[in-house]
């Protein structure tokens, strides 16, 4: 390990037993300062440019149990606050991601999400749309799978297909079915309005939209790439047509600006996340969703003094049982 890299783990180490040390509260707190110097909020005047790839640290290999173990403080801090978002049944929260290929989106979910009840979360992705999904709007296939109240849903990708490969890939614009009228020089900035009226709506109903951007660099991207062609266990999740899109990469870049200049609010904001590290990415995700959970001002519902007798008469009768 490197003499840069030694100090940042003897950094970290201090921070981690500091941490460990917090109240819930102070560590919800710590989260929130954590994840807003990635989120983006009114995205006007926003350039991607502006946003690193890389972590702000790079501990290297001996690292990475602490990396974990700040990782699944947040998680344990996430499970608990879904718990009593479970309960409440008021709010519900809609998790977005997006990004190119081989950024982290699967494994992002898998992580931070290991830690939530089952129950209470629901997953959806989105692939090329079917002939159905055609006959309808581009909202259509996605309203379908919005989380219900007290529960946290997941997007791995999502509508915002329809203003990234639809915009990179005109063609696949014309096989949508639309009145030719309609399709004109600003369709991108309409489907950016709807998205925007789109996700207000859900705002004002009680669900909460958050969007993540795994910003990966175009080396990194090429180091997975290879690391999956050399991989036989990860053979399946490459294919020829991954390494094609890359040709396009300027074009993506330049449609994932649009749209988070477009649709980033601060109600529904865009998180743009560095995505080279994975556990980084995970700990920075997690902490904006522990942001956004405290923001709901959760609590248990409250049980009526008639309950707590209910409850009461019950368990001395319980008590009572002969064996």
């Amino acid at each position: 390990m490197s003499k840069s890299n030694k100090k940042e783990l003897n950094d970290f180490e201090e921070k981690l037993i500091d941490i460990t040390s917090l109240s819930k509260k102070e560590l919800i707190q710590r989260a929130k300062k954590f994840s807003k110097q990635y989120c983006v909020g009114d995205g006007d005047g926003f350039k991607l440019k502006d946003y690193e790839t890389k972590a702000s640290f790079n501990l290297g290999e001996e690292g990475k149990p602490l990396v974990n173990q700040t990782l699944q403080m947040g998680v344990d801090a996430l499970a608990a606050m879904q718990d009593i978002l479970y309960a409440q049944d008021k709010w519900s929260l809609l998790l977005v991601f997006q990004a190119m290929d081989a950024a982290g989106k699967d494994g992002a979910i898998k992580h931070v999400m290991s830690g939530v009840n089952p129950q209470g979360c629901q997953v959806s992705s989105f692939k090329a749309p079917s002939s159905e999904d055609l006959d309808h709007d581009f909202l259509w296939r996605c309203q379908k799978h919005l989380p219900e109240r007290g529960r946290i849903g997941i997007f791995n990708r999502s509508y915002y297909e329809e203003v990234l490969v639809v915009r990179v890939h005109e063609q696949i614009l014309k096989g949508q079915k639309l009145p030719e009228k309609l399709v004109t020089k600003d369709i991108w900035e309409e489907r950016f309005q709807d998205i925007r009226n789109f996700e207000k709506y859900l705002t004002r109903n009680g669900t909460i939209v958050l969007k993540f951007f795994l910003n990966v660099s175009k080396d990194e991207q090429k180091k997975r790439f290879i690391e999956r062609v050399d991989d036989p266990d990860k053979n399946w999740k490459f294919s020829a047509a991954d390494a094609k899109e890359r040709g396009y990469w300027n074009d993506y870049m330049h449609a994932y600006e649009e749209l988070i200049k477009n649709t980033s609010t601060k109600k529904s904001p865009w998180y743009v996340i560095p995505a080279d590290n994975k556990s980084y990415a995970r700990i920075a995700i997690a902490s904006a969703i522990i942001h956004a959970l405290d923001e709901m001002e959760l609590e248990y519902p409250k049980v009526s003094a008639e309950k707590i007798a209910e409850l009461n008469a019950v368990k001395k009768a319980l008590l009572d049982e002969k064996k």
